[in-house]
């Protein structure tokens, strides 16, 4: 692995750590957990994308006393949102999908710069991006008996789905490029926040439904 593609990781692994495991406290705290489940929470959100990706491109999964400076990073984060005023939780909260879009381009970058590294093919480039970028929510949500909001929500996959292809075509390498393509995923998620877009849906509630038994006139 290169140095500048090495840093080019760390950076957004720290990046993409500190939101997620906000975002996982955070979430614990709503939901009334104790100390315990906050930073299990924070964990699984910020670690739980990569451990899906190195199971699907096949990269050895790690534990967690072996991430270093990113484990200490998330427990970091979690103490931090555990202590902190209410007030500034609350003040978080006007930001929280602007922290989530943060942690989705960051780990979807890293996420395809690892699948890259590995000379993978487009389509695992692009599913090493999405599952890193939304695996740590998805298994947050679930842990907190939520509907996973990234396959309901405005478009929020599809991002992180982006950022894998335009690397995987070459187009963003370089430490600059890769920041151009951090901020434009970031901004594409916001707008899709701000202007509510949504991807084709249908509901089906068939048990909800009345079945009025036939009548039969003679």
């Amino acid at each position: 692995m290169s140095e500048l593609l090495e840093l080019n990781l760390q950076l957004f692994s720290i990046i993409g750590t500190i939101a997620f495991a906000v975002s996982g406290a955070v979430v614990a705290m709503e939901e009334d957990y104790d100390v315990l489940g906050v930073f299990v929470l924070a964990l699984v959100t910020a670690f739980g994308g990569g451990v899906v990706r190195n199971l699907l491109i096949g990269i050895p999964v790690t534990t967690l006393w072996e991430q270093g400076l990113y484990l200490k990073t998330a427990l970091i984060a979690a103490a931090l949102v555990f202590i902190v005023p209410t007030s500034w939780i609350k003040r978080w909260k006007t930001w929280e999908s602007l922290f989530d879009a943060i942690g989705l381009a960051a780990f979807s970058i890293q996420g395809a710069l690892y699948a890259t590294n590995m000379n993978s093919p487009i389509s695992a480039v692009i599913v090493a991006a999405v599952m890193t970028g939304i695996g740590g929510g998805i298994i947050r949500d679930v842990l907190a008996g939520r509907k996973p909001l990234v396959l309901r929500d405005e478009i929020y996959a599809v991002w992180g789905m982006l950022a894998g292809l335009l690397i995987a075509l070459g187009w963003f390498l370089g430490s600059y490029p890769l920041l151009v393509l951090f901020v434009l995923i970031v901004v594409l998620r916001m707008l899709s926040v701000v202007f509510k877009w949504r991807l084709p849906r249908r509901s089906l509630r068939l048990a909800d439904e009345t079945v009025t038994p036939a009548k039969w006139h003679g």
